[in-house]
């Protein structure tokens, strides 16, 4: 076990998906108690069983990010149990109908941009609301590579992204004054139950983008707990691009 995150509370988003578990247990291989959120309680309560039983500390929470008043009663909560926050990895998110812009619905944009972008601002604005002024506190969002480049048959997603990107870079210049640093990673894809809907030969031409192949959850975490930790100390307002090389075409 490492110690790179020792004496740090972390609250992860989206604790049952792929990439929140994966965040979840290399924040606790580092030190880090958890609080780990989702609306998947079962599934984040089995998460966090598992990661008691590895000696580390873990509670389970349910949490909707699309919910602003649930948002900011959780990151409170949460402060006052185990005296502060230190970090946040927002990793909820979804993932928008394949198809060109003619043939989504409004629907289809609005949910995606509720989930990818307002829940990102909710986070970031339950964090600011309880810990500015307080103690150190790392935010780390989950954009995406599609945020800082183009693709067919994805725009409510690409434009999520690319506001989770810009409203990241925002909140650092708001917050840095107050302790707050905001930080993004941008991944490349990786097949998770988010690409389960989407054909063979989309996947194939994806895969076909990316120079060193597709990834996994765990080519995300380190830069996640870079990030989150006293390492990053002077760094706010970067996404850290990890794509497997997809950008550099």
């Amino acid at each position: 076990m490492g110690s790179r995150l020792e004496g740090k509370t972390i609250l992860v988003t989206g604790a049952a998906g792929a990439l929140g578990s994966a965040v979840a247990r290399s924040c606790a291989a580092e030190g880090a108690a958890l609080v780990l959120a989702d609306l998947n309680v079962e599934a984040v309560q089995a998460l966090a069983d598992e990661i008691g039983a590895a000696g580390a500390t873990a509670s389970a929470e349910r949490l909707d990010v699309t919910d602003g008043d649930e948002f900011d009663a959780l990151v409170a909560a949460s402060a006052q149990r185990y005296g502060t926050l230190n970090g946040l990895v927002n990793t909820a998110g979804i993932v928008s109908p394949n198809a060109r812009i003619h043939h989504l619905s409004t629907q289809d944009f609005e949910r995606t941009v509720s989930v990818n972008l307002t829940g990102t601002f909710h986070a970031i604005r339950a964090v600011a609301r309880a810990l500015r002024k307080r103690s150190p506190v790392s935010i780390v969002n989950i954009a995406s590579v599609s945020g800082l480049t183009a693709w067919s048959y994805a725009a409510p997603y690409c434009a999520s992204k690319a506001g989770v990107i810009h409203l990241t870079r925002v909140a650092a210049l708001e917050y840095a004054k107050e302790g707050i640093r905001v930080n993004a990673v941008c991944p490349g894809t990786f097949p998770t139950a988010l690409h389960e809907t989407l054909p063979a030969e989309a996947m194939q031409a994806i895969e076909a983008k990316h120079p060193l192949g597709l990834g996994s959850p765990d080519n995300l975490t380190g830069a996640v707990v870079y990030l989150a930790s006293d390492e990053s100390s002077w760094v706010t307002g970067h996404s850290l691009v990890v794509d497997g090389g997809y950008s550099l075409p």
